[in-house]
Protein backbone atom coordinates (compact mmCIF):
# COMPACT_ATOMS: atom_id res chain seq x y z
CA UNK A 1 0.00 0.00 0.00
CA UNK A 2 2.62 2.73 0.89
CA UNK A 3 4.72 1.38 -2.16
CA UNK A 4 1.97 1.74 -4.38
CA UNK A 5 1.32 5.44 -3.04
CA UNK A 6 4.43 6.47 -3.32
CA UNK A 7 4.69 5.28 -7.06
CA UNK A 8 1.21 7.07 -7.58
CA UNK A 9 3.10 10.36 -6.18
CA UNK A 10 6.59 10.09 -8.25
CA UNK A 11 3.65 9.72 -11.62
CA UNK A 12 2.14 12.81 -10.54
CA UNK A 13 5.25 14.53 -10.18
CA UNK A 14 6.93 13.43 -13.40
CA UNK A 15 3.15 14.51 -15.08
CA UNK A 16 3.34 17.87 -13.13
CA UNK A 17 5.01 21.50 -15.16
CA UNK A 18 6.17 22.86 -11.84
CA UNK A 19 8.22 20.26 -11.30
CA UNK A 20 9.75 20.06 -14.79
CA UNK A 21 9.99 23.73 -14.54
CA UNK A 22 11.84 23.71 -10.47
CA UNK A 23 14.27 20.58 -11.86
CA UNK A 24 15.21 23.09 -14.94
CA UNK A 25 15.88 26.13 -12.54
CA UNK A 26 17.72 24.22 -10.21
CA UNK A 27 20.03 22.77 -13.03
CA UNK A 28 21.15 26.69 -14.05
CA UNK A 29 21.43 27.87 -10.61
CA UNK A 30 23.80 24.81 -10.39
CA UNK A 31 25.57 25.42 -13.31
CA UNK A 32 25.81 29.31 -12.61
CA UNK A 33 27.49 28.50 -9.22
CA UNK A 34 29.80 26.26 -10.51
CA UNK A 35 31.11 28.88 -12.93
CA UNK A 36 31.25 31.76 -10.22
CA UNK A 37 33.18 29.06 -8.01
CA UNK A 38 35.43 28.58 -11.33
CA UNK A 39 35.98 32.23 -12.10
CA UNK A 40 36.37 33.08 -7.94
CA UNK A 41 39.32 29.77 -7.79
CA UNK A 42 41.30 31.12 -10.44
CA UNK A 43 42.38 34.39 -9.37
CA UNK A 44 45.95 35.03 -9.16
CA UNK A 45 47.85 37.29 -7.29
CA UNK A 46 49.33 39.14 -10.16
CA UNK A 47 51.21 42.00 -7.72
CA UNK A 48 53.85 39.22 -6.78
CA UNK A 49 54.84 39.28 -10.26
CA UNK A 50 55.02 42.50 -11.45
CA UNK A 51 55.61 46.26 -9.67
CA UNK A 52 51.95 48.20 -10.71
CA UNK A 53 51.95 51.66 -10.52
CA UNK A 54 48.51 54.21 -11.06
CA UNK A 55 47.34 57.14 -10.38
CA UNK A 56 45.20 55.51 -7.72
CA UNK A 57 44.46 52.82 -5.48
CA UNK A 58 41.26 51.90 -3.76
CA UNK A 59 41.58 49.32 -0.85
CA UNK A 60 38.37 47.55 0.31
CA UNK A 61 38.42 47.21 3.61
CA UNK A 62 37.59 43.69 5.50
CA UNK A 63 40.65 41.65 4.98
CA UNK A 64 44.05 41.36 6.65
CA UNK A 65 46.77 43.27 5.05
CA UNK A 66 44.77 45.34 2.76
CA UNK A 67 45.24 48.95 4.00
CA UNK A 68 49.12 48.54 4.89
CA UNK A 69 49.37 47.09 1.17
CA UNK A 70 47.58 50.39 -0.12
CA UNK A 71 50.02 52.77 2.59
CA UNK A 72 53.01 50.68 1.06
CA UNK A 73 51.83 51.45 -2.78
CA UNK A 74 51.70 54.85 -1.78
CA UNK A 75 54.91 54.72 0.57
CA UNK A 76 56.66 52.99 -2.31
CA UNK A 77 55.20 56.06 -4.63
CA UNK A 78 53.61 53.31 -6.96
CA UNK A 79 50.02 55.32 -6.72
CA UNK A 80 49.97 59.49 -6.00
CA UNK A 81 46.41 58.81 -4.18
CA UNK A 82 45.37 56.02 -2.07
CA UNK A 83 41.62 55.55 -1.44
CA UNK A 84 40.42 53.55 1.74
CA UNK A 85 36.83 52.52 1.04
CA UNK A 86 34.79 51.10 3.88
CA UNK A 87 36.24 52.46 6.58
CA UNK A 88 33.94 52.79 9.96
CA UNK A 89 32.23 56.08 10.18
CA UNK A 90 34.48 57.45 13.05
CA UNK A 91 37.05 55.57 12.28
CA UNK A 92 40.49 58.42 11.96
CA UNK A 93 43.60 57.42 9.44
CA UNK A 94 46.33 57.36 12.50
CA UNK A 95 44.02 54.66 13.90
CA UNK A 96 43.11 52.56 10.98
CA UNK A 97 47.41 52.81 10.42
CA UNK A 98 48.85 53.41 13.43
CA UNK A 99 52.23 52.18 12.29
CA UNK A 100 52.06 56.07 10.28
CA UNK A 101 55.39 57.20 11.30
CA UNK A 102 56.86 54.65 10.10
CA UNK A 103 56.14 55.38 6.65
CA UNK A 104 58.15 58.29 6.25
CA UNK A 105 56.99 62.00 4.95
CA UNK A 106 53.74 60.12 3.89
CA UNK A 107 50.72 63.15 3.62
CA UNK A 108 47.73 62.83 4.81
CA UNK A 109 46.21 64.82 2.01
CA UNK A 110 46.95 61.94 -0.16
CA UNK A 111 44.84 59.37 1.33
CA UNK A 112 40.92 59.86 0.97
CA UNK A 113 38.32 57.72 3.43
CA UNK A 114 35.11 56.64 2.22
CA UNK A 115 33.20 55.92 5.47
CA UNK A 116 29.82 55.54 3.31
CA UNK A 117 30.36 51.96 1.77
CA UNK A 118 29.47 48.81 3.58
CA UNK A 119 29.56 46.19 0.70
CA UNK A 120 31.52 45.65 -2.51
CA UNK A 121 28.67 47.72 -4.50
CA UNK A 122 29.01 50.44 -1.96
CA UNK A 123 32.47 50.26 -1.93
CA UNK A 124 32.79 50.65 -6.19
CA UNK A 125 29.48 53.25 -6.16
CA UNK A 126 31.20 55.69 -3.54
CA UNK A 127 34.56 55.47 -5.16
CA UNK A 128 33.73 56.51 -8.17
CA UNK A 129 33.20 59.85 -7.39
CA UNK A 130 36.31 60.48 -5.31
CA UNK A 131 38.10 59.19 -8.38
CA UNK A 132 36.67 61.63 -10.72
CA UNK A 133 37.33 64.37 -8.24
CA UNK A 134 41.09 63.07 -7.96
CA UNK A 135 41.51 62.94 -11.40
CA UNK A 136 43.24 59.00 -12.08
CA UNK A 137 43.00 58.01 -15.27
CA UNK A 138 43.66 54.46 -13.68
CA UNK A 139 43.54 52.89 -10.44
CA UNK A 140 44.64 49.40 -8.41
CA UNK A 141 42.16 47.56 -7.00
CA UNK A 142 43.48 46.03 -3.40
CA UNK A 143 42.00 43.22 -2.24
CA UNK A 144 42.17 39.63 -1.45
CA UNK A 145 42.52 37.03 -3.88
CA UNK A 146 39.54 35.46 -2.86
CA UNK A 147 37.26 38.57 -2.84
CA UNK A 148 38.90 40.29 -6.39
CA UNK A 149 36.89 38.47 -8.52
CA UNK A 150 33.31 39.82 -7.62
CA UNK A 151 34.98 43.20 -6.56
CA UNK A 152 36.73 43.35 -9.97
CA UNK A 153 33.56 42.69 -11.75
CA UNK A 154 31.85 45.20 -10.02
CA UNK A 155 33.68 47.89 -10.04
CA UNK A 156 34.43 47.57 -13.83
CA UNK A 157 30.12 47.86 -14.37
CA UNK A 158 30.38 51.15 -12.20
CA UNK A 159 33.18 52.84 -13.69
CA UNK A 160 33.28 54.38 -16.88
CA UNK A 161 35.39 52.56 -19.85
CA UNK A 162 38.04 55.43 -19.50
CA UNK A 163 39.50 54.44 -16.11
CA UNK A 164 41.46 51.56 -16.22
CA UNK A 165 41.20 49.15 -13.37
CA UNK A 166 44.38 46.94 -12.85
CA UNK A 167 43.97 44.15 -10.27
CA UNK A 168 45.78 44.33 -7.15
CA UNK A 169 45.37 40.83 -5.37
CA UNK A 170 47.11 40.18 -1.93
CA UNK A 171 46.83 37.12 0.51
CA UNK A 172 45.81 37.75 3.56
CA UNK A 173 46.68 34.50 5.76
CA UNK A 174 46.85 31.20 3.63
CA UNK A 175 47.10 31.23 -0.51
CA UNK A 176 44.77 28.53 -1.11
CA UNK A 177 41.28 29.25 0.71
CA UNK A 178 38.84 26.61 2.65
CA UNK A 179 35.73 24.97 0.78
CA UNK A 180 33.05 27.10 2.97
CA UNK A 181 35.32 30.69 1.99
CA UNK A 182 35.32 29.62 -1.34
CA UNK A 183 31.69 28.29 -1.71
CA UNK A 184 30.28 31.46 0.32
CA UNK A 185 32.45 33.79 -2.27
CA UNK A 186 31.16 32.12 -5.19
CA UNK A 187 27.26 32.46 -3.89
CA UNK A 188 27.58 36.41 -3.38
CA UNK A 189 28.92 36.07 -6.60
CA UNK A 190 26.52 34.18 -7.97
CA UNK A 191 23.75 36.94 -6.14
CA UNK A 192 25.98 40.17 -7.52
CA UNK A 193 25.87 38.73 -11.12
CA UNK A 194 22.52 38.96 -11.05
CA UNK A 195 22.19 42.67 -10.66
CA UNK A 196 25.61 44.40 -10.26
CA UNK A 197 27.30 43.32 -13.23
Amino acid sequence: MWRSKSLRIAKSLLRSKSFWALLLLSGVVVYRFYDEYQKVQKETVQSWLKTPTADCAVVLTGGAGRVREGFDLLANQNVKKLIISGVYSNARLREIMPVWSFYGNLSENDVVLDRRSETTYGNAQQSLPIVEALKCRDILLVTSRLHMYRSYQTFRATFPENIYIQKHSIVGGRYESSVWETNFEALKSLFYSLWAY
